[in-house]
């Protein structure tokens, strides 16, 4: 996959995080992507009671964010990224088609 948009969520906090993923896929659809490249940095190796505030806690935020958002319903799939655009560290985000 070849992404049409690059939406860097990693090193933020989490509200920054939200905000900007709200506002990046917005700006995205504007756009025209299909294939937007998500870097939510690597989920935890194992899962923690404190989703909120330890390493690894966008990447655990990241579905229920898009599930609960504006979006949800243009997104067709979610895949992990390959290496070459941050492996674990990332996600595709294929958007619907827009008709």
């Amino acid at each position: 996959m070849a992404p049409d948009f690059t939406l860097d969520l990693h090193g933020h906090t989490l509200d920054a995080a939200h905000a900007r993923l709200e506002s990046g896929l917005f700006q995205a659809k504007a756009m025209g992507a299909r294939v937007i490249l998500l870097i939510a940095g690597k989920p935890r190796p194992v899962d923690a009671a404190d989703r909120g505030s330890r390493r690894g806690a966008i990447r655990a935020k990241i579905l229920d964010w898009l599930a609960a958002g504006p979006h949800g319903s243009d997104i067709a799939a979610i895949r992990k990224a390959h290496r070459r655009h941050g492996g674990d560290g990332a996600l595709y985000l294929v958007l619907k088609r827009r008709r």
